[in-house]
């Protein structure tokens, strides 16, 4: 996957992980999301730091779409910021993941400071995990709304989320009522198995060195979820920018 938030290790509210069109092809070839291939850079020379092109990013777009997600292509992090306001009502309880994308942005803050929404991030870290650990994972796991970022999204229509605790897949996978992520361009790739290569060559080692310096330990993928479609609605929407921003 291209770079995207990164998890932080030891945080309760985070996962301790690295922060994501139709196909070419004979009458043999495998048109579905999760093993298909998209037109796109020669593997050998993915620069996972890099923005998609202006083509790339209309495939995935179109790509979300066909599959359920509602996408929308931005032109930057102050694109995002202004569109979350709008997207989320006031009083709506938000579970923030722990995302340099959304650090970056302001997003985080908009949510977790002041009193327009219900910030759930800021309430489970003041949580004792030993004594309210069940209530900590109640409210990450079902908020009104998911605010997060994705490790990569592929130009074939899938979202991949990766991992260290999974404390944030319940709410990406089903549990928040309505998903919003934001994603950079650099995350845009052909395929799962770019998306994957993305995963471990570029944004783990990035979040590795950024856990390291906030928590003295390193980060791990123990866990991946690949989202192939929403079959729910108006529940899951991509924010997608023309900027890379994040890991």
């Amino acid at each position: 996957m291209r770079g995207g938030g990164a998890d932080g290790a030891g945080d309760p509210a985070a996962d301790g992980s690295c922060d994501d069109g139709g196909l070419e092809g004979g009458p043999d070839a495998d048109t579905t999301p999760l093993a298909g291939s998209a037109p796109g850079r020669d593997a050998q020379a993915d620069d996972f730091s890099a923005p998609a092109s202006a083509e790339q990013l209309d495939r995935a777009i179109a790509a979300l779409r066909a599959n359920g997600f509602t996408a929308e292509l931005l032109d930057d992090a102050a694109a995002a910021r202004a569109r979350i306001k709008d997207l989320i009502p006031e009083g709506a309880g938000v579970f923030t993941g722990a995302s340099e994308t959304l650090r970056l942005s302001g997003i985080a803050q908009d949510i977790e400071t002041g009193d327009r929404y219900q910030a759930i991030r800021p309430r489970v870290l003041k949580m004792d995990r030993a004594t309210e650990f069940d209530e900590i994972r109640r409210l990450m796991a079902t908020p009104d709304v998911l605010v997060a970022r994705v490790a990569a999204v592929t130009e074939t229509g899938s979202l991949v989320i990766a991992s260290g605790s999974g404390s944030q897949l319940p709410a990406s996978a089903g549990g928040a009522a309505r998903a919003i992520w934001v994603v950079g361009a650099q995350k845009v790739v052909p395929d799962l198995s770019t998306a994957l290569r993305r995963v471990e060559e570029h944004a783990l080692p990035l979040e590795t060195a950024r856990a390291q310096a906030v928590y003295g330990q390193p980060s791990a993928v123990n866990r991946l979820l690949v989202l192939n479609a929403e079959p729910q609605p108006g529940r899951a929407t991509v924010l997608l920018l023309r900027e890379a921003i994040g890991f």
